[in-house]
């Protein structure tokens, strides 16, 4: 007889995980309009009262090159609030348990997250990024890699001097838009990299969603077996073929316990427009339609990992869910989250839904309540024997 139970076959599945909300930074970037100041900031806080405890709230490069983060500053201040910080403690959370995230690709937005630390209102921690395909790495840092980990090396440095985290990214694992095929070995390596320098944890990334999950299992029990510490891995899938969740569960599989999503799946690559303006982004996308891509939905995981009896922490789904219908509306469309529209798994019957005629048939036909096979039947069916194995 085989194992049934997931978390007995898979030893390494983790009951309870940690999730991030990644959507202000990663999903607001693919938008080619303006998202304001003030629905990002409130976003930012709805998660916070959500229970959400890891978030992206912008990106600190050049806004020349992603002016929807031209408000980067605004939006630090507004989670920093002493009136946001009140609110919180009303509820009881504490303001200083949230981890609050900003994107500094290159050497000088690391400097300005310091300085706005400095102020007392910058990140707790930054992320810097490497793609183990050096054609993709270019395209995104305008560097080679050899010089970019001489930078990330002086940046670690400052940051741990200010009080700030280092996460260190590696993308095109799974394979690079550009240049095809990579090879598992360099990301391992990159990840050892990473560390050797300094940085607090690494976030593992399908950024064009090339992952297939029987691949994503392979990837990240390799990296478990090197660096069993899971504290230091986050998984990031983008979804361009729909495996998103299959990914999902093939890390839990693997061992990983730290996720990233999007509301409604929102992000992608840089938008090249923004309010109908051409601006630079990263270029020319990579897809045919720059509108059916984004990261795996946070509402779905949410969902997901609570059926599965997987414990979220301390995040409230229902209030997740009418966060992920108050986004559709900010994006002026249909995002992707099949949950918000068909709710989470009933766990009482709907008495709304009965028809009134069944136990009238019943009766007419002389069944008993709760009866489900014919008077007379065996209790217990028996498969035939010639039918049972594969031949």
């Amino acid at each position: 007889m085989s194992e049934h139970d997931m978390f007995k076959v898979h030893s390494r599945m983790p009951r309870k995980v940690r999730l991030g909300d990644i959507t202000i930074r990663d999903g607001f970037q693919h938008e080619e309009e303006w998202i304001p100041t003030e629905a990002k900031i409130y976003y930012l806080q709805e998660l916070a009262f959500a229970g959400v405890q890891r978030m992206e709230v912008t990106n600190l490069g050049n806004p020349r090159i992603m002016p929807q983060f031209k408000d980067a500053e605004e939006v630090l201040k507004g989670v920093h609030d002493d009136i946001f910080k009140n609110r919180l403690a009303k509820k009881g959370i504490r303001h200083e348990d949230i981890e609050w995230t900003c994107v500094t690709i290159r050497e000088p937005a690391v400097d300005q997250a310091i300085r706005l630390k400095e102020k007392g209102y910058g990140p707790d921690r930054i992320l810097m990024m490497v793609s183990t395909d050096e054609e993709h790495h270019f395209a995104n840092s305008g560097t080679t890699l050899p010089d970019y980990w001489k930078e990330a090396e002086r940046c670690i440095k400052k940051c741990k001097a200010a009080g700030i985290k280092m996460c260190g990214t590696v993308s095109t694992i799974w394979g690079s838009p550009i240049s095809g095929p990579t090879r598992f070995e360099d990301a391992l390596e990159f990840t050892k990299r990473w560390l050797s320098i300094g940085a607090d944890d690494i976030e593992h990334a399908d950024h064009d969603g090339s992952a297939p999950p029987n691949q994503v299992y392979r990837y990240f029990s390799m990296i478990l077996d090197e660096l069993p510490n899971t504290d230091l891995h986050i998984a990031h899938f983008h979804v361009t073929r729909g495996w998103g969740l299959a990914n999902v569960l093939a890390a839990l599989q693997a061992g990983i316990d730290i996720f990233e999503g999007t509301i409604g799946g929102m992000g992608g690559q840089p938008a090249n427009f923004l309010g109908k303006v051409p601006v630079p982004g990263t270029g020319s996308y990579y897809y045919k339609d720059p509108n059916v891509v984004g990261l795996v939905t946070f509402e779905d995981m949410c969902v997901m990992l609570d059926e599965m009896g997987i414990d979220l922490c301390g995040i409230d789904i229902d209030r997740i869910l009418e966060i992920g219908r108050m986004m559709e509306k900010t994006a002026g469309r249909r995002l992707r989250s099949e949950s918000i529209l068909n709710g989470r798994i009933p766990k009482k019957p709907r008495e709304d839904f009965k028809r009134p005629g069944l136990p009238i048939a019943k009766q007419k036909l002389g069944e008993k309540p709760g009866q489900s096979i014919p008077e007379g039947w065996p209790e217990k069916a028996e498969a035939p024997l010639e039918v049972r194995e594969k031949k």
